[in-house]
């Protein structure tokens, strides 16, 4: 059985199918990609996979056990954890109160949890050291020292996008998911994250789920790649496999490709 599967996946807007029938398994601790060019449906089957939206058909499965069709919160106490395209952190909160609040689903001490028990550390007390441990190692692994303290809204894009990497982790997820983690960043922020995915796989022991356009990351850090375009699955395989089918170089550059195009084709193959 595989640790994560999403199995004839279908949903329609107004009558518009927008994606058809997507099936794919994922082993559990590798890197699955899901490529195709925009509005294919890419960040669609990671909404009805996250419970922003319910799948008109298929379904969704962690470790044996379907998850489609609970609410959002309910799935991420699952263990399924995302980050979004355009970045949902709270600005006027600092960067380690942003992080803090990935840690809600597992808090189990209401605010008056042991206020009685005079001369000792409280259940509450004890909770909060616990979950501000987890919170230090993140900031730690994701070089985020120097700016724990300040409002997320002063920070730079590419940083907000790593506190958000961040709150998903503090999740502490068996699957997470990677909506465009790269999108903003330049090319120093981009080896760095590289590097960082890699680590997120081999030190938190995580199944990630990625949306990327940038194509020499999918290839240089996916186990497999699932492509899709206008909502229907085109190909899986390995990065090789992939990158040389005919249907996936069609699908980005069309019959005819300009020079913009050329240049793309080459990140592909």
């Amino acid at each position: 059985m595989a640790h994560f599967a999403v199995e004839n996946l279908s949903i329609s807007f107004g009558g518009i199918r927008a994606v058809t029938d997507v099936s794919f398994s994922v082993e559990r601790n590798t890197i699955f990609s899901i490529i195709g060019p925009n509005g294919s449906g890419k960040t669609t089957i990671f909404n009805m996979i996250s419970g922003i939206y319910k799948p008109d058909s298929g379904r969704v499965v962690l470790d044996g056990e379907k998850v489609s069709g609970l609410n959002p919160d309910r799935i991420a106490r699952k263990g399924i954890a995302r980050t979004f395209q355009n970045i949902q952190l709270f600005g006027n909160a600092s960067v380690m109160d942003n992080l803090m609040l990935g840690r809600h689903i597992h808090m189990k001490t209401g605010i008056l949890g042991g206020a009685f028990m005079i001369g000792r550390w409280t259940p509450c007390a004890r909770e909060e050291i616990r979950h501000r441990e987890v919170i230090e190692h993140i900031i730690d692994f994701l070089e985020l020292q120097s700016v724990r303290d300040q409002f997320v809204a002063n920070l730079p894009y590419g940083k907000r996008k790593l506190v958000e990497l961040g709150r998903a982790l503090a999740l502490e997820p068996r699957v997470l998911l990677l909506d465009e983690p790269s999108a903003g960043m330049n090319t120093e922020e981009k080896d760095d994250l590289r590097i960082w995915i890699k680590d997120i796989q081999e030190d938190y022991r995580v199944t990630i789920l990625l949306i990327e356009h940038d194509m020499n990351m999918v290839m240089g850090i996916s186990d497999r790649i699932l492509a899709i375009n206008q909502g229907i699955p085109i190909t899986e395989g390995t990065p090789p496999e992939v990158q040389k089918h005919p249907e996936v170089i069609a699908a980005y550059l069309g019959e005819e490709e300009s020079d913009a195009d050329d240049k793309e084709h080459r990140d592909l193959v």
